[in-house]
């Protein structure tokens, strides 16, 4: 889930940015030290907007950059467990999929992709069933997320995805279970006749 948290920090100005504008100079700093950083409680800070300066720096001697007040508006995405998420296989492996959820990616590990038994295949580097459902690089998803394990880096972080719920699963996987359910009652229809 997507948050907008309000923040203060005293930021320090170096010599070097005092020629562009205070309101870009301070942007670029602030960007810099939040923006892809990952906080527990917080989630991953994916933007830095709205930067309200103080009009006055203070100066410390001996430092020769100027100190400002600052408030602004971070905006976070912190994923939870059971939240369902739309998004896209980046990459499959032998072991599953991964997919992306907003800023970060998930795996779907091979067991949570549906409820027949997927294979890898290498030579096209997709994952599919005996009877010919399959999930390659690029498919839309709906996923929901089974476990999360924030850490201080992107690379670090976990987060297990499921397909197996009903409703989840790759797009067109949907419009074929409704394609069966309306070939079965239809089947049940001519047999009651």
């Amino acid at each position: 889930m997507y948050y907008e948290l309000r923040a203060e920090d005293t930021v320090r100005l170096p010599p070097s940015m005092l020629v562009m504008k205070l309101k870009d100079a301070i942007t670029k700093i602030l960007r810099e030290k939040y923006e892809r950083r990952i906080f527990r409680e917080r989630g991953i800070i994916v933007a830095i907007e709205d930067v309200e300066t103080s009009e006055q720096g203070s100066v410390i001697p001996g430092d020769g950059g100027i100190y400002y007040k600052v408030k602004f508006n971070a905006y976070s995405f912190l994923p939870h467990i059971n939240e369902v998420y739309q998004g896209q296989i980046r990459e499959t492996v032998e072991f599953g999929a991964f997919a992306s959820i907003g800023p970060l990616d998930g795996l779907i590990h091979i067991s949570q992709i549906g409820n027949e038994k997927f294979f890898y295949d290498k030579k096209t580097k997709n994952l599919s069933t005996k009877r010919g459902r399959g999930l390659k690089k690029g498919d839309k998803v709906t996923v929901k997320v089974s476990t999360v394990s924030l850490k201080s880096t992107t690379s670090d972080t976990k987060i297990g995805l499921t397909m197996r719920t009903e409703g989840l699963g790759v797009e067109n996987w949907q419009s074929e279970k409704k394609e069966i359910k309306k070939a079965a009652k239809a089947k049940k229809a001519e047999a009651k006749k």
